[in-house]
């Protein structure tokens, strides 16, 4: 007698552990978890991706500027050339006043305009 109880509980154990495992297994696979899954790694490989290039980046700004630094020397420039100061163009000014872009119209009204073809006419 005790060995059939033996049995039938490891039976009804070993039922409830493969029923779990596949039940999880059922849920790893829906869409949704799928989607989810994918999305983490994409993630995880983006952060990565971008620490790589972030590094990359910084290590041939290093190399270029020792570089630079050695054919500077070699060239026997020490210093950087100064530039030129920025070129500086005179105010236009108009002879007739305040111009229209400033937002203010000339003393002339729509009629005075010698406009001979005028589309806005009343008809």
């Amino acid at each position: 007698m005790f060995r059939r109880t033996f049995w039938f509980s490891t039976g009804v154990a070993a039922g409830v552990w493969a029923t779990t495992k596949v039940n999880r297994k059922l849920r790893q696979l829906t869409p949704e978890s799928l989607a989810a899954t994918a999305a983490n790694k994409a993630l995880e490989t983006g952060a990565r991706l971008k620490d790589r290039a972030v590094g990359f980046a910084l290590d041939v700004r290093d190399n270029m500027a020792q570089r630079e630094a050695e054919l500077g020397e070699a060239l026997g420039i020490h210093e950087d050339p100064a530039l030129p100061a920025p070129r500086r163009y005179p105010a236009l000014e108009s002879d007739r006043g305040p111009s229209k872009r400033s937002g203010r119209l000339d003393d002339t009204t729509y009629s005075q305009q010698k406009n001979p073809y005028n589309r806005n006419e009343d008809h």
